[in-house]
């Protein structure tokens, strides 16, 4: 087994996989070295190979994405957008939009919503990394997350002042909403989300969220011996 010698709190690729919520080894980039990657790669990722890369105990790990994942998030994205054009509560980012939760942690969210009472100016900040956290954390599931690692990215959202996250499985058709790292309820597709205290007057019914995706193939029944 690799041997990695840094200052974090693992000495081997399986620690460092564990730590990071038992993500896939090929989503972790071995280029800058681990525990020494910096926002500077996070951005230089992006600009020379196209890669979206979260910033994560001086780790570059890539995103799971998958087109499925990256409809859904556009298609949430639109019908939040359309209702803060009426409403004018702050404004999203995008499975592209990274955030400074707190020195040394860039998290990306497939969707993030950012309320103006960060941004008393109501001006979106120039800055590629700003320091802002999601009000709302939006995390579309792809086969390529892990428990663990939502675990993970839900303590660090609402740690850093996250108040509502919803963890979209567009394969089950339901929506987990968290309003704490360990508290949450779950909707079916026959139910609709709603914005809370956050989004007041935000309603989302699931059926037409999921209405566009293809269903996932019924599993056959192995016949008894």
């Amino acid at each position: 087994m690799l041997l990695l010698q840094t200052k974090n709190e693992w000495v081997t690729v399986a620690d460092l996989l564990k730590k990071l919520g038992n993500i896939p080894p090929e989503r972790v980039h071995l280029d800058p070295s681990p525990g020494t990657a910096t926002e500077k790669d996070v951005l230089e990722m992006e600009r020379r190979e196209g890669r979206i890369c979260e910033l994560v105990d001086g780790v570059l790990v890539e995103k799971a994405m998958g087109v499925e994942e990256s409809f859904l998030a556009m298609w949430l994205g639109y019908l939040l957008n359309r209702f803060l054009a009426e409403h004018k509560l702050g404004f999203l980012a995008g499975a592209d939009g990274p955030l400074r939760l707190w020195p040394g942690l860039v998290r990306i969210p497939d969707i993030s919503f950012v309320s103006w009472n960060q941004l008393p100016n109501r001006k979106i900040p120039k800055k590629a990394i700003p320091d802002l956290y999601p009000d709302l954390a939006v995390e579309v599931l792809s086969r390529k997350n892990t428990k663990a690692e939502i675990d993970r990215k839900l303590h660090e959202y609402f740690r850093s002042g996250t108040r509502l996250a919803w963890v979209v499985d567009s394969r089950k058709r339901i929506v987990r909403v968290y309003t704490a790292p360990d508290q949450f309820h779950l909707l079916t597709e026959d139910q609709s989300l709603d914005g809370g205290d956050l989004l007041p007057g935000l309603s989302l019914p699931l059926r037409e969220v999921f209405a566009q995706l293809e269903e996932e193939p019924a599993k056959k029944k192995r016949p008894k011996r």
